[in-house]
Parts: C-alpha cells; structure tokens; sequence
C-alpha cells in the first residue's frame, strides 16, 4: 500500500515538471515572435524611408531646369522678351534664353516650323496663321503712338486725319493746322507687327503712300522722326522718349491707363505663339514666369500694359 501511495506521488510530481517545461517553452517563443515583427516593421520603415528619399530626389531633379529657350520675332516685344529674360537667367543659372528681333510674321512663322520654341507678334494671327496649330498667350498690351519732331507745333490729329496723312491724301501740315511743310511719312517694313496692327486699326491697309520712308524696327522709326521735324511715324509704346513728341489722337494723350479704359483706340495684345509638341518644360517655365507678378512688373517696367 506504501509503495502505491509512492508511485503515485512520483506520477503527481513528474506531471507538475512536464507543465511548467511546456509554459516555459511558450514563453521562450513568444519573445521570437515579438522580435520577428520588430525586425519586418523596422526594415518597412527604412524601405519606406528610402523611397521617400527617392521620391524627393526625383522631385529636386524635375525643379532643375537648364539648357536653351529660343525666341523670335516682334521688336515690339524686345525689349519685353530680353528684360524678363536676364531675370529669369538669374534665377536659372543653367538656363540660356535668346531673343531675335525679326518681325511678327517672322516669328510666327519660325514658331510654326520650330526654327524657335517661341515666336512673338505685336498683333493679332492672321486667319492663315490660327489655322496653324499654334497655342497663343497674350503676355501685355501696348498701344502704338503717332509721333512727331518735338519742334512741330501740330499737337493733335484725328485718326481720319491719320489715315489720310499715311494715305497720301494729306500732305502738308498746314492742312492740319501745322506750318507749311511737306509731311514726311515714316512707316514700318512689311512683316511688322506694328505696321500690321496700326495699318489695320487706322484702317489703311495695303494704300499705303509710295513716298513713305521705309524703317525696319521701332527704333528706326524713333530715330527718323527725331532727326527730321517735318516728319510722322508711330512706335509701340515702349519707344516714346524726350527725343519724339506723341500726339493725341482724337483728343487722347497715349497712354497705359487709356489704352486699358479703352479711350485710347490705336492698341494691339502682346503675343507668345508656340506649337505644343515643340514646347520643353524650360520653355513652359519662361512663359509662366513672365506670367507671373514679377513678371508683369518687368512687363510694365518696359512700358508694357500688364495681363494680371
């Protein structure tokens, strides 16, 4: 009976062993568990650290811009386009932006078979032009004036009396209340954007006077007219200085705030013009960049009426 008793308390002890090994067991495992997951959240967090730092690079590159913004086209415009240029150089050093001043019909034209990115125009396309594919953003406004020699005592002249004059139909401005001297008739070379915009506005195209004095550029004209007192030409606003006299039409001085009221009719948009598929983001930056308040600070720095 004792040794029953026994081998009973030996089988009651053997049992408590066998559960206590098994409980510590688990316990041993349960830590390899916890340290698996650590280890799998901790490499997930450096992966995802790493394509964050990826992500970011990616987007440090796309902000580099750098290589060439080709431009042509209105002399108008020039002084715009190279103004709005050297800032934008100056917060892109990589970037280099040229400007070649030929006329509006050159430049849309050089946009359309991109010998440039950008063409501009002092004027508004021509149908045959909106008919080639090409994307237009008016970037400023700008009137053009009728100029004189600052000696001529004539002040004012009605847009009739414009047309007349550029008409060959007038010719001594003692017809319009001046001296009597013969009026000399400066105008711009075909292809111009100004000459365009003015011919159309003044509503004289294509009767232009054989004796005008043909001057290729705006200051060209401005040139001409200060060194001769007897004659008559027109500039974008951006041209008129000390050394020329606007003269009010129908009673309107020229300026940026008749231009923008509407008093001031002899006015014309500023244009950029570019094909789409020729366009690089560096281009796309210039663009929106003279878009910009900065932008237009510079535009109407340089005598520009301003978009925004």
């Amino acid at each position: 009976m004792k040794k029953i008793k026994n081998v009973f308390v030996l089988i009651i002890i053997m049992s408590t062993i066998l559960v206590f090994a098994g409980c510590k067991q688990d316990d041993t495992k349960q830590p390899k568990e916890n340290n698996t997951s650590s280890t799998s959240d901790t490499k997930n967090n450096d992966d995802k650290d790493t394509s964050n730092e990826k992500n970011n690079a990616n987007e440090t590159s796309n902000d580099m811009l750098s290589g060439l913004v080709t431009i042509s086209g209105s002399t108008s415009v020039e002084k715009i386009g190279n103004a709005t240029a050297e800032e934008f150089k100056a917060i892109n050093p990589d970037i280099e932006v040229t400007y070649e001043a030929i006329g509006s019909s050159n430049g849309i034209k050089n946009a359309k078979d991109g010998v440039t990115v950008i063409g501009t125009a002092s004027r508004n396309l021509k149908t045959k032009e909106k008919d080639w594919g090409l994307t237009e953003v008016a970037i400023a406004y700008d009137g053009v004036a009728v100029i004189t020699h600052p000696d001529n005592n004539v002040n004012g002249l009605t847009k009739e009396q414009v047309q007349a004059i550029y008409k060959g139909e007038i010719t001594n401005w003692n017809q319009v209340g001046g001296n009597d001297e013969e009026i000399v008739v400066v105008s711009r070379e075909d292809g111009s954007g100004t000459r365009g915009a003015f011919e159309e506005i003044v509503d004289f195209e294509d009767a232009l006077t054989d004796k005008a004095i043909i001057a290729k550029g705006n200051g060209n004209v401005q040139t001409t007219v200060a060194k001769n007192p007897k004659a008559i030409g027109y500039v974008s606003f951006t041209y008129i200085n000390e050394t020329v006299k606007p003269f009010l039409v129908d009673g309107v001085e020229p300026t940026s705030d008749n231009v923008i009221s509407g008093d001031y009719s002899i006015s014309r948009p500023f244009l950029m013009v570019y094909k789409e598929e020729n366009m690089t983001k560096e281009s796309k930056a210039f663009i929106e960049f003279v878009l910009s308040t900065e932008g237009q600070d510079i535009v109407e720095e340089k005598g520009g009426i301003r978009v925004d």
